[in-house]
């Protein structure tokens, strides 16, 4: 088994091939939710993502609910500003599911009204509204690795 992560319709090359790299280091599965902002073989993905794309898992898929239909036992936990539940306030469990939302607008509200028990969020000041979407999915995937005793990683 092994962590998910779940970018629904990322923007920033940079930030999905950053993401990329934190997925190779860890063995976590990257799953892309189209329509993405970007070419798969956008340089700046590439670049981002250095020359680890060979050590990461990709799958791609058309919406959301075709994540969740290829796996219905899946944990999906979503990351909102539109939470009070703090990302460390959840008991992760190998083969979870960590689901981001684009750069611009986050997730949207039909996948946040249907996971409202299981939406996350990080701590931070009202100086901006969001962290960076690689910063974020590195933070809430060490989180769940950490409360797993870094699995195999050590």
């Amino acid at each position: 088994m092994a962590f998910h992560i779940v970018l629904v319709e990322p923007e920033i090359p940079a930030n999905t091939g950053n993401i990329a790299r934190t997925c190779a280091a860890t063995g976590t599965h990257l799953h892309l939710v189209r329509p993405l902002g970007f070419q798969t073989d956008d340089r700046t993905l590439k670049r981002a993502g250095l020359d680890y794309w060979h050590a990461v898992q990709v799958h791609y898929h058309d919406s959301f609910q075709e994540v969740k239909e290829l796996f219905p036992e899946g944990r999906f936990f979503c990351s909102t500003t539109k939470t009070n539940r703090l990302y460390t306030e959840v008991s992760y469990r190998d083969g979870d599911f960590l689901v981001f939302g684009k750069e611009t607008k986050g997730l949207g509200p039909e996948i946040i009204e249907a996971h409202a028990d299981t939406c996350i969020r990080m701590p931070m000041t009202d100086a901006v509204r969001s962290l960076n979407l690689s910063n974020s999915a590195a933070i809430v995937l060490y989180e769940a690795l950490r409360q797993n005793s870094f699995m195999s990683l050590l």
